[in-house]
């Protein structure tokens, strides 16, 4: 038995030290925790168990999560707990645009939980929350990171239409994983939503992770796939295993093959490409405007 447990220690990979992480701390850091709890809000920074939380947090900056923190689907590669939500609280938009204005961001980030069991899927809580963020924080851009609505379009009209500065939506992996990594999205369900929101007149943007098995040629394939549907703004990531119930790390990514993949993909077309090791969906997300 001991001999087994030795050989799988040899056979994991080990992270690599550009990937470690500093104890998030700090002034700004405490501020941010502390109104988040006092106004009773999510954040994917946490829920989601980002690496940048110590950055981003410590320059004022954080992503809210709307619709609560239970998600109604069982993505294998993320940290946010999935199950049956009991409801959603509609005073939350209020609580999210006084967050906003207490923490004086210039730029707000801000995602949801998947919510199929609503019949909106909670697009008019999208809604509401950004007209209340631009009534409490007029000088306040917004980026929103939504969900695909199950292709039901006026739903993410109803979002696009309250003029959110950026919209995107993340593929989050290559067209041959989705089933394994996604298995409730769809990869073409997911381009025709940036192509019919570049269409509506919205800045596009996308993510998607590395280290889950995908071949270059496959990065590649997703890249022109989204430049032809319209979208301007991708982010590249490195995938890390939050828990031993989700998919396991396959490749911890280069630095240089990030690097690599981040002049690819100016090449192929995008306006902007954020990619490294501890990229997220809204890491330097204000530059994206």
């Amino acid at each position: 038995m001991s001999e087994v447990k030795e050989t799988n220690r040899q056979d994991r990979i080990i992270k690599p030290d550009w990937l470690k992480i500093r104890i998030p701390s700090g002034e700004n850091y405490t501020k941010i925790k502390q109104i988040t709890r006092d106004n009773n809000l999510h954040t994917i920074c946490e829920s989601g168990k980002c690496p940048n939380i110590a950055e981003c947090w410590g320059r004022g900056t954080a992503t809210f999560m709307i619709l609560g923190d239970v998600c109604t689907r069982s993505c294998a590669f993320c940290a946010v707990q999935t199950g049956r939500p009991t409801h959603y609280d509609r005073d939350e938009p209020r609580r999210v645009a006084d967050a906003i204005h207490k923490m004086g961001v210039k730029h707000a980030v801000i995602t949801s939980v998947n919510r199929d069991e609503l019949k909106d899927k909670g697009a008019s809580v999208w809604a509401e929350t950004i007209r209340e963020v631009k009534r409490l924080n007029p000088n306040t851009t917004i980026e929103t990171l939504i969900p695909d609505f199950k292709a039901l379009w006026d739903l993410l009209y109803m979002v696009i239409d309250e003029k959110p500065e950026v919209v995107s939506h993340n593929m989050e992996t290559v067209k041959r994983l989705y089933r394994i990594v996604r298995p409730q999205a769809k990869y073409e369900r997911s381009l025709e939503q940036i192509s019919r929101t570049k269409e509506r007149g919205a800045r596009t943007k996308s993510g998607i992770m590395l280290g889950l098995g995908e071949t270059p040629d496959e990065v590649y394939e997703a890249m022109d796939d989204l430049v032809a549907h319209g979208c301007e703004v991708l982010t590249l990531g490195q995938y890390l295993q939050p828990t031993k119930m989700h998919l396991e790390v396959k490749e911890f990514v280069n630095p240089d093959k990030f690097a690599h993949f981040k002049e690819e993909g100016i090449k192929r077309g995008f306006k902007i490409v954020e990619s490294g090791a501890r990229v997220r969906s809204s890491y330097h997300a204000e530059k994206h405007i």
